[in-house]
């Protein structure tokens, strides 16, 4: 009994994992948005008798704005209840996923992390000239001389191309902007070696200020915080995956019914820009 009143009266860290792309799901992909995640933050600082909250990283990177909404609502809560927040970034912390790191007041990283990619990608296809080889004629109505830039089916324009290059280069100064307020004066490489989407293994991230230390979680907990116990916060489960053990989710049975359509959308959509680190 009183070890185990013991237990109950002990500090926590409260553990967040943030594992995958992010941004909305597609083409089977489980996304990481602010709306999945605004439950899980709100636990994890919720914790009783809280020292600190750790976010755990996995992520490639993805959506701009869901990683500056994700960042935002980390800091918001950590000053709203005066609780520090250390990052870890596991098997890569790139694009995105960095921007989210840097929302942490202090970042770790292990040796073999890949960490860093500052920059702004943007992909997609051309086929102009694919439909008519098989007899189909492309018919596309828009009001608004801009409104179909970039559409996959019309042939590239060197006005589109300057135009969505604009977009990057300011996507790519706020991303510059929020790493330097975040890391201020830790940063040690120059702008170009910092900005120009690298990434980099743990101790070059470390050499160059992109995290303060190498380490992994449970190890930088147990020294920072030696009589806390971890606590990982989760999401919410659907009543379906509580009622088959897991086994299945409602996003599994939607996307077996759904990812021909998803998929079929997908290959038709323009341009994408996204932080999202390409290997």
């Amino acid at each position: 009994m009183g070890k185990k009143f013991a237990r109950s009266r002990a500090e926590h860290v409260a553990v967040v994992r943030l594992d995958g792309q992010i941004g909305a799901a597609s083409m089977g992909r489980h996304g990481i948005t602010t709306d999945t995640l605004e439950p899980v933050l709100k636990k994890a600082f919720d914790t009783d008798r809280l020292r600190a909250v750790v976010v755990v990283i996995n992520s490639p990177g993805g959506s701009p704005a869901q990683s500056e909404y994700i960042a935002e609502r980390i800091r918001q809560l950590s000053a709203e209840k005066g609780v520090p927040v250390l990052a870890f970034c596991e098997d890569v912390a790139a694009s995105g996923g960095y921007w989210v790191a840097c929302a942490a007041d202090e970042i770790f990283a292990a040796n073999t992390s890949i960490v860093g990619s500052i920059g702004v990608v943007s992909s997609g296809f051309g086929c102009s000239e694919l439909l008519g080889r098989f007899g189909v004629q492309r018919r596309l109505y828009a009001t608004g001389d801009n409104k179909a830039r970039l559409d996959t089916f019309l042939p590239e324009n060197p006005e589109d191309v300057e135009w969505i290059k604009g977009l990057q280069a300011q996507l790519h100064e706020a991303f510059i902007a929020w790493v330097r307020q975040r890391r201020g004066k830790k940063l040690t490489g120059s702008d170009g070696e910092l900005f120009n989407g690298d990434v980099w293994v743990g101790r070059r991230a470390a050499e160059l200020g992109l995290v303060d230390g190498i380490g992994v979680m449970r190890s930088v907990v147990a020294e920072r915080y030696p009589d806390a116990e971890i606590v990982n916060v989760e999401a919410p489960r659907p009543l379906i995956a509580r009622l088959v053990g897991d086994q299945v989710s409602v996003s599994d049975l939607a996307e077996s019914v759904t990812s021909g359509m998803v998929a079929a959308f997908d290959r038709a959509q323009p341009v994408r820009t996204a932080f999202l680190h390409r290997d």
